[in-house]
């Protein structure tokens, strides 16, 4: 017997403001399930859902666990859009120039300082 993954849940200070951040980011819908808490649901049930979850303390440190992003289009375009919608840009990255493709990504914060990543298609071959 296995178990499967139902959610990923993420401690917040503002779950309504970070669930609009995150649909608007995936494309998704924000649904109140009372003032705590939020869902970020993909309407054709066929992605993880994400909660938000109101926490009184801010977080504090490195993350130990982070969402890595992927799309279609230009990984620079991407960066734009979710800047545009209250990401903060930390910094760009790459594997070793000593592997054969080597990967290139972006790293961000969501409003609340939680890191993610961000990478184009065209540019994330070891994920394949």
């Amino acid at each position: 017997m296995t178990s499967s993954l139902q959610a990923v849940v993420v401690d917040c200070r503002n779950p309504q403001a970070q669930a609009a951040f995150w649909a608007k980011v995936l494309g998704r819908t924000s649904v109140e399930r009372n003032t705590d808490e939020y869902l970020v649901s993909d309407p054709a049930r066929q992605a993880t859902p994400l909660y938000f979850m109101k926490v009184p303390e801010p977080r504090v440190g490195k993350n130990r666990l982070h969402l890595d992003l992927v799309t279609e289009g230009a990984l620079d375009d991407e960066v734009s859009r979710l800047m545009a919608l209250g990401a903060h840009f930390v910094e760009v990255r790459q594997d070793p120039a000593t592997l054969d493709n080597p990967d290139t990504w972006a790293v961000l914060e969501d409003p609340e300082g939680n890191v993610f990543c961000a990478a184009s298609s065209s540019t994330v071959t070891g994920w394949a």
